[in-house]
């Protein structure tokens, strides 16, 4: 569905439409409040799309309309809410994991506490950034690859590394989950027995839940709060290789594709379509019988970059070998993400991908959003079952079927 599409349901039905996905709906005056915040333009994603006031006039509104927020809370909710947001900004690991769940909940009422949580820790974080410069409180980064290429193994002896040297890192692993039984393995975590033990590390295992592109809509929310608990190094793990890489390169500042060596032809037909995203290209397993075919790779890759049109002003994309096992190439790694960090900072591309990052996000949660209250409108659920069949049947074509159903749901008088 196109932004023009999603615009012209918008003016139809208006804001209440996002509202009204809730189930059993919130009290009317509630939900307005709670949102009024977010509406009103003190939302990243809105200041990154909007023209608006200056910044000293958006904290100001800000915080009037987060005061307002907690002016509506109950008793309860509010203490939750503060003690959820005290042992973050304190740096509690037990206060992170709980934030994380809230926002990963389904729940309509928790999803609003949610939002109000998420406001608090967006003013703290801006406030931080504002005190630095502008400088961003942590470095985002992204890790893809093919199954069996080593992206858990690499990333303990990254995290273990970066502990040792004062830095505190924060891994989301996101599992996959099985279409039939809807559960995951949750494997990345036993995988990393070190970092799980280390206490300036936080490991956060999550379900795809059947997000196309091995990413949950909530992850992004995920990395506002690890930032909030003070953790200066986020690394975002994707489920396997296909849409995993454009959804991460869409919420991290470097995407580092991992390719074990001697991986054959398979990797040919995806190979297009990640190098375009990659910032680097990390050769893994690159020891023992394995260093041959490592350096081969990294030959093959390093030509075909040259090929591929460059994404940054400020950084040519690298491709270097290391190995988790030995432990050799590790600190080089670290070495050209620090480059490429401190290269995107003076440009001021980095700042400039977040800010288009936000405006995508927004976008996406707008797309699932008017998704969902499609396939809920009552004109779509009566037509459904009798298209689908015909669609079955081959009476019809699936385009013609969608066709009735977009008329269906645009002539019909949204529900009240």
């Amino acid at each position: 569905m196109s932004e023009r599409t999603m615009c012209n349901i918008m003016a139809r039905f208006g804001f209440p439409l996002l509202r009204s996905l809730a189930s059993p709906p919130l009290p009317p005056t509630r939900t307005r409040c709670l949102h009024r915040g977010v509406l009103s333009g003190s939302h990243p994603a809105y200041r990154s799309t909007f023209p608006g006031p200056s910044c000293q006039q958006r904290r100001r509104v800000s915080a009037e309309a987060l005061g307002q927020h907690i002016e509506d809370l109950t008793g309860p909710e509010q203490r939750l809410l503060n003690k959820l947001y005290e042992g973050l900004v304190a740096g509690q690991r037990a206060s992170l994991a709980e934030s994380i769940t809230l926002v990963e909940t389904q729940h309509p009422r928790k999803k609003e506490l949610a939002q109000v949580l998420l406001q608090r820790v967006l003013a703290c974080r801006e406030e931080q950034e504002r005190r630095d410069g502008g400088k961003p409180v942590a470095f985002r980064v992204g890790l893809s690859g093919p199954p069996g290429a080593g992206k858990s193994s690499f990333i303990e002896v990254v995290g273990k590394m970066l502990t040792g040297r004062g830095h505190k890192v924060s891994v989301l692993a996101v599992d996959p989950s099985s279409c039939t039984t809807g559960g995951s393995l949750m494997g990345d975590k036993t995988r990393m027995t070190e970092l799980s033990r280390d206490m300036s590390a936080f490991i956060r295992p999550s379900p795809t839940s059947g997000t196309l592109g091995g990413v949950t809509r909530t992850t992004n929310e995920a990395i506002v709060l690890c930032e909030g608990a003070g953790y200066d190094v986020v690394l975002v793990e994707t489920v396997g290789v296909g849409q995993s890489e454009f959804a991460v390169a869409d919420m991290v500042d470097m995407f580092v594709l991992l390719i074990p060596p001697a991986g054959g032809d398979e990797l040919q037909g995806i190979k297009r379509g990640i190098i375009e995203r990659a910032d680097l290209v990390v050769v893994t397993k690159s020891d023992g019988d394995l260093t041959v075919p490592a350096r081969r790779i990294q030959a093959e890759y390093t030509s075909a970059l040259k090929l591929l049109r460059r994404q940054s002003k400020s950084w040519n994309p690298k491709v270097v070998r290391a190995s988790s096992f030995s432990g050799e190439g590790i600190p080089e790694v670290w070495a050209k993400m620090e480059t490429y960090r401190d290269a995107m900072l003076a440009s001021g591309e980095l700042q400039g991908r977040r800010r288009a990052q936000q405006k995508v996000w927004m976008w996406s949660l707008i797309q699932e959003s008017v998704l969902c209250h499609f396939q809920s409108h009552p004109a779509v659920r009566r037509a459904l079952p009798q298209l689908e069949e015909r669609v079955t049947r081959g009476a019809i074509s699936p385009g013609l079927a969608a066709d009735l159903l977009l008329k269906a749901f645009s002539s019909s008088s949204p529900p009240q």
